[in-house]
């Protein structure tokens, strides 16, 4: 009875992770007898911190929308595009990020530009970084639309709370003026 309460009680705190490490220690209590108390509730906290980093990593590349699922350690290095592993590397640093730089990527289509942004996007986001990825024509649609619709402001807003701003197929289109 303790135990169930107990157990509630976590998830009423929305300590989810935490209440799933100690529903497992009650159930399977012959793996958990050799550790001390200590042990025990270092493995149960070390259980909610995995599940709360899960859980924002989740939430960044929900919200980031990004236009493929690419990682960096999937990058081909053999295409011919120029593309250097040691370049790649200093960017999986984040310092460009940290410092606020700016980076753009250039080349024919097809070489694989829209992947390695996404790659990128989603390091940034296993670090902690808020990223946006738009299409350059679907972005300056939605301000035109927000400018109409008078949440122009509430949209900025929301796009300056990217660390990273990803924004593919810039100068596909001809610009307009809102």
């Amino acid at each position: 009875m303790l135990e169930t309460q107990s157990v509630q009680q976590l998830r009423q705190l929305r300590l989810t992770g935490l209440a799933d490490a100690l529903e497992a220690q009650f159930r399977q209590p012959n793996t958990y007898d050799g550790l001390g108390f200590a042990e025990r509730i270092g493995l149960a906290i070390e259980q909610e911190v995995t599940y709360r980093n899960d859980k924002r990593l989740q939430r960044l590349l929900s919200a980031a929308r990004f236009k493929e699922m690419a990682r960096l350690a999937d990058v081909d290095y053999s295409h011919p595009r120029g593309l250097k592993p040691s370049t790649v590397a200093a960017l999986q640093s984040n310092h460009w990020i940290s410092k606020g730089h700016n980076l753009v990527m250039t080349g024919p289509t097809g070489c694989g530009k829209t992947y390695l942004a996404c790659a990128l996007g989603h390091h940034a986001c296993v670090h902690g970084h808020p990223t946006r990825y738009f299409r350059a024509s679907r972005l300056f649609e939605q301000l035109t639309i927000a400018h109409g619709d008078g949440s122009y402001l509430k949209l900025l807003a929301q796009i300056a709370k990217a660390d990273v701003l990803i924004i593919d197929d810039w100068g596909l289109e001809p610009l307009t003026q809102v």
